[in-house]
């Protein structure tokens, strides 16, 4: 017999349909095996995150907001930051400066997630657009001599195409110095090691909270809450942080951070964590 969680992954499913498709189908006439799918419920939970990400005013506004106060940051740090280094910014790329969302509306369409391979054949394509307020920031950087690092958790093998796409919309620093890719880990801190050992780092921006710390990474039940009301203050004070409603470690951390379990659990453990 099945219990309360199937009967609102059902329902979840349904809702997504709708809004997808934009139809008046009845929950009847849905077919069994959809709803018996996990991997389509979890790609149908994402429709309403895309369209937010893609077609919301709120999005856009959020998006110029942070970068905004992203330059006021740095500008309030130049005015007093003592330094014989070099001085730099630090932005993570995908759903940072760049805008992946396409990709992820392919996956509601195949009602598949994500892959490693057909990842790869959308960062190849190097058609990513850049996303509200990103070029202006790291534009106003360059113009005071602050050198622009991307660390991206994007894998090595798609270098040429990020910096092919980052030149494509004219971002500054788009080359093999400052573009700074996965070699195996998702552990960005030696790479941002790297850079503070010639720079003096003024301000990280990122739509995850790892893209300022790892510490950030591996969440309790309290889903790394707690963390940042404790460091609240050095997050206002040196990171920026974007909306990304769609995917993230707060997605892993619903997972008691293992995406190795079955879509079935993940479908569970997500109709688990909502407060009601």
């Amino acid at each position: 017999m099945k219990g309360p969680l199937y009967k609102y992954s059902i329902i979840l499913l349904t809702s997504a349909i709708f809004t997808a498709c934009a139809t008046e189908t009845k929950v009847s006439q849905v077919s069994k095996d959809d709803l018996r799918n996990s991997d389509k419920i979890l790609s149908h939970q994402l429709v309403n995150s895309v369209l937010w990400f893609q077609q919301s005013a709120e999005m856009v506004a959020s998006y110029h907001q942070a970068y905004k106060y992203a330059e006021m940051l740095l500008d309030n740090k130049l005015k007093t930051v003592r330094s014989r280094l070099p001085l730099a910014v630090v932005l993570d790329i995908d759903e940072t400066v760049l805008d992946n969302s396409p990709y992820e509306a392919q996956m509601i369409e195949k009602g598949t997630s994500y892959e490693s391979s057909s990842w790869k054949i959308w960062a190849d394509e190097a058609r990513a657009k850049a996303l509200p307020g990103a070029l202006d920031f790291v534009n106003f950087a360059k113009e005071r001599n602050v050198e622009v690092f991307y660390i991206s958790n994007r894998k090595s093998d798609v270098h040429s195409a990020t910096v092919e796409n980052l030149k494509k919309h004219g971002f500054p620093f788009a080359d093999d110095r400052h573009v700074i890719l996965s070699e195996g880990s998702n552990d960005k801190t030696s790479r941002r090691e790297k850079v503070v050992e010639t720079h003096t780092v003024l301000v990280y921006v990122g739509d995850n909270l790892t893209d300022y710390s790892e510490l950030y990474a591996h969440r309790d039940l309290g889903m790394g809450k707690e963390l940042v009301e404790k460091n609240k203050n050095e997050l206002l004070h040196n990171f920026v942080i974007l909306p990304n409603p769609m995917y993230g470690e707060w997605e892993g951390a619903i997972y008691e951070n293992n995406y190795g379990i079955s879509s079935d659990m993940k479908v569970k453990k997500k109709m688990n964590v909502l407060e009601k």
